[in-house]
C-alpha cells in the first residue's frame, strides 16, 4: 500500500511494515494538530486582553485605565479578525487534507 513503485522483494515488505503505521498515524494526527493550532491562536488573544486589563489593577491610575481600555478594544477587534482568519485556514486545510486522502484511493 505505501510501497514506492518499482520496489520489489524484501525491501518492499520492509517498506510496507515501516511506512504503514507512520502513514496511518500521520493521517490521524493532522486534524488534531490543526485543532490545537486554532485553539492556541485564539487563546493567545484572550491572554493578551487579560494582561492589558490587569494593568489597570496593577497601576491603579485613570490614565493607564483609559489607555488600557482603548488598546483592549483595538485588540478585541484584531482578535476577531484573527479568529475568522484562523477558522478559514482551518477549514481550508481540513478540506485539502480530506481531498488528498480521497484522491490517494
Amino acid at each position: 500500500m505505501f510501497v514506492p513503485p518499482g520496489m520489489h522483494g524484501l525491501g518492499a515488505v520492509a517498506m510496507a511494515l515501516i511506512m504503514t503505521p507512520i502513514e496511518i498515524i500521520g493521517k490521524i494526527v493532522k486534524p488534531f494538530a490543526l485543532t490545537l493550532r486554532l485553539f492556541a491562536n485564539m487563546t493567545a488573544g484572550h491572554f493578551v486582553i487579560l494582561a492589558l486589563l490587569g494593568l489597570i489593577f496593577i497601576f491603579g491610575s485613570w490614565f493607564v485605565a483609559v489607555g488600557s481600555v482603548a488598546f483592549v478594544t483595538f485588540m478585541m477587534a484584531l482578535e476577531l479578525l484573527v479568529a475568522f482568519l484562523q477558522a478559514y485556514i482551518f477549514a481550508l486545510l481540513t478540506s485539502v487534507f480530506i481531498g488528498m486522502m480521497q484522491h490517494a484511493h
